[in-house]
């Protein structure tokens, strides 16, 4: 059963200012994301409840709520900037 994919008001704002080829890179792993919330290449991070995935300098984190069957992205971000 595919899970609901949300984003935080910070995520949103941030995958506005991305321009069109990452917005739609993010858009790929969101629909990865929905079928299968810990893909291969996901991490956990180490004390904090996201997992993280990474498409070239780009870094997804989002939180599983596995009872809801929501993945809530938090961060949408250059590699620089998303921890």
């Amino acid at each position: 059963m595919p899970y609901k994919v949300e984003f935080s008001p910070l995520a949103a704002r941030q995958l506005k200012k991305l321009s069109r080829p990452f917005q739609e890179q993010v858009a790929s792993i969101v629909k990865i994301l929905a079928d299968d919330p810990r893909p291969r290449g996901s991490i956990k991070l180490t004390g904090r409840p996201e997992y993280r995935v990474r498409s070239g300098n780009l870094r997804v984190l989002y939180r599983i709520n596995d009872g809801a069957l929501i993945v809530e992205i938090m961060t949408v971000a250059d590699r620089k900037e998303a921890y």
